[in-house]
Formats: structure tokens, C-alpha cells, sequence
């Protein structure tokens, strides 16, 4: 299992955040302005605090993290029902694509995934089902190249 939650604690400005990871290896102590780029780690850390905070892991089996990022993306589409594409609600779209997101993480951290690795592993997975001198400018599925 993923490093657990010790505490979120915010403090000045708002402009920092210290979350401390328990449990790894190494604690770590993250502290950076939110101007700065978040890590995964930290992002998913801060999920999984607002999460702990509000007992709510108990909800969060595999099967309704699945059931719920997949209506998060249901309602993502709802940005663009009935619309041309360039007239869907970038406030919509942002909103569910942050429900989407969070949902996806919180399902890779249950089975202990690595975002990077896994991501790097199905653009590696895709780069050969699609080599780009068979793919480019054409939308066909991989077994119609």
C-alpha cells in the first residue's frame, strides 16, 4: 500500500502547504509556494488528506472509484452535448476534468501505481501499435493501419 497521510497543515499566506508522507522509506516535507508546479505525489497527497479528513476512504473501493471517474467523465462530456466543440463551458470542462483527474489518481494510489511508469508504459504500448509512418494524419484504429 501507498505511503499513508499524516496531516496537512496550511499556515501564513495560504501561499504554502506542508504535507507530511509516513510510512516510505524516507518522510519527506514538501513545502513550496502553489505557484510552483505540484508533483503527482503532492497532488494525490492532498487529495488523499481532503479525502482522510472527511472519513471517506471507506467509499473508495477500486470498483466505485472506477464507477465515479467514469461518471466524472460522463458529465465532462455534457460540457459539449448538444454543441459545436469550440462552444463547450471551459468552466465546465474544467471543473469535471479536475473530478476526472482526482478520481484517476485516487485509483492508481489504491493499487500502488506509478502515474509516470504507467503512462510512459502505454505511450511505449501505443507508439507500437501506432508507428507514425502507418498513423500520421489518419484517425484509423491500430488493426485498420
Amino acid at each position: 500500500m501507498p505511503a499513508s497521510i499524516s496531516g496537512v497543515s496550511l499556515w501564513g499566506r495560504a501561499g504554502f502547504a506542508r504535507v507530511e508522507i509516513v510510512g516510505s522509506v524516507v518522510a519527506q516535507r514538501l513545502q513550496r509556494p502553489h505557484s510552483w508546479a505540484m508533483t503527482i505525489e503532492e497532488i494525490t497527497a492532498r487529495i488523499c488528506a481532503f479525502r482522510d479528513a472527511r472519513n471517506w476512504m471507506q467509499f473508495h473501493n477500486p470498483k466505485d472509484l472506477a464507477v465515479a471517474l467514469s461518471i466524472e467523465a460522463g458529465e465532462l462530456l455534457e460540457a459539449y452535448l448538444w454543441k459545436k466543440p469550440e462552444e463547450g463551458s471551459a468552466d465546465k470542462v474544467k471543473e469535471e476534468l479536475a473530478d476526472v483527474l482526482a478520481y484517476a489518481l485516487l485509483l492508481a494510489h489504491h493499487y500502488g501505481f506509478d502515474i509516470r511508469q504507467i503512462v510512459e508504459e502505454k505511450i511505449r504500448k501505443n507508439a507500437e501499435k501506432y508507428p507514425v509512418d502507418k498513423s500520421k494524419g489518419t484517425a484509423a484504429k491500430y488493426d485498420e493501419l
